[in-house]
């Protein structure tokens, strides 16, 4: 833990003006032409380090933070080869500069005093340069401001990401299929395939039984060709990419169906069809059979009706006859 006292860090014997002057000069053409807005000046031993490396590239990354940030705050840095690394965290505050702690830790692991700490009007900055050379230098590198509450700024460093089919990949048995995976603005060292149960691994470049073959187009993708495929060969395919600084991998679920399982699908339906049909005839002909003896009863109720109306008229015709022969007389 350090405070504002001692801005510029450890302090070694000064390197030769030549040797300085050089790596001013790289570290100008590193970035681009454009001249550094950091408030630092390297110590020599920091220097020193950097000019062992040389011929890396130079990574420059920073993050802002303020006493009323409320959250921590995180940057993730994609890095595929080695580089020299310069991490710089800047925290503007109205209190007290000098009573502000700072430290830098990787990981849970404290760093030691090889950062720098320096202040411009009421803005503290710290700075910790270093270089990532192999896997065990990956990972999170955080600066601590500690003044009422602490604030925390992380650099995430991650080998690049891998891209495959995010949805399943559905083929039927008897075809072939070609799995593919990608790897954007990167170039692998090597590219492998295995299956989610370790029991189908084929380096690339090998054809294995005339059932896998692995090819690719460009360095950063590959593909797995699977031909005759048969219901075992569903399942988790992982593409796994190695790197100078460590390994990405990524999975692609390939789903092989039977050509029964269209076919079932089509027998269901049909079959649920037949039987909408036959329900609804059903219902028909006991509608019919509803409706039939009714209609037999008015039909009966009918006939009698006519029945009973010629029955009437022959007696009404009798009495008029009757009565016209007592006239008549």
């Amino acid at each position: 833990m350090r405070s504002l006292p001692g801005l510029q860090g450890p302090r070694a014997p000064p390197l030769p003006l030549l040797l300085l002057g050089l790596l001013a000069a790289v570290r100008r053409s590193l970035e681009d032409g454009h001249p550094s807005a950091s408030p630092f000046t390297s110590p020599p031993i920091q220097e020193e380090r950097m000019t062992k490396h040389l011929n890396l590239s130079l990574e420059s990354h920073n993050i802002s933070l303020t006493e009323h940030s409320n959250m921590p705050v995180e940057k993730n840095i994609t890095l595929e080869r080695p580089s020299n690394i310069e991490l710089t965290c800047q925290f503007t505050t109205s209190g007290d500069l000098n009573s502000v702690n700072v430290t830098w830790k990787k990981d849970d692991e404290l760093l030691k005093d090889t950062y720098l700490i320096n202040a411009t009007g009421r803005i503290l900055y710290t700075q910790y340069l270093f270089t990532i050379v192999n896997s065990k230098q990956m990972g999170s590198y955080s600066c601590f401001f500690e003044e009422k509450k602490e604030q925390r700024g992380t650099f995430n460093f991650k080998v690049p990401q891998l891209h495959g089919k995010n949805k399943p990949l559905i083929t039927y048995v008897g075809d072939s299929v070609v799995l593919m995976c990608k790897c954007q603005d990167c170039l692998p060292l090597n590219w492998t395939w295995y299956s989610s149960n370790g029991s189908v691994q084929v380096p690339a470049g090998v054809q294995m039984n005339d059932k896998y073959v692995i090819n690719g187009k460009n360095a950063n993708e590959t593909r797995l060709k699977i031909m005759q495929l048969s219901e075992e060969d569903q399942g988790s395919y992982w593409c796994h990419a190695i790197f100078q600084l460590g390994e990405s991998e990524e999975h692609i679920e390939l789903v092989v169906l039977s050509y029964l399982v269209p076919l079932k699908v089509f027998l269901a339906i049909a079959a649920e069809v037949v039987l909408l049909v036959a329900i609804i005839l059903l219902c028909e002909m006991y509608t019919q059979k509803k409706k039939k003896p009714s209609d037999d009863g008015k039909e009966f109720e009918q006939i009698e009706q006519l029945k009973s109306d010629d029955s009437n008229g022959i007696e009404n015709n009798a009495t008029r006859h009757r009565k016209n022969e007592s006239v008549s007389q």
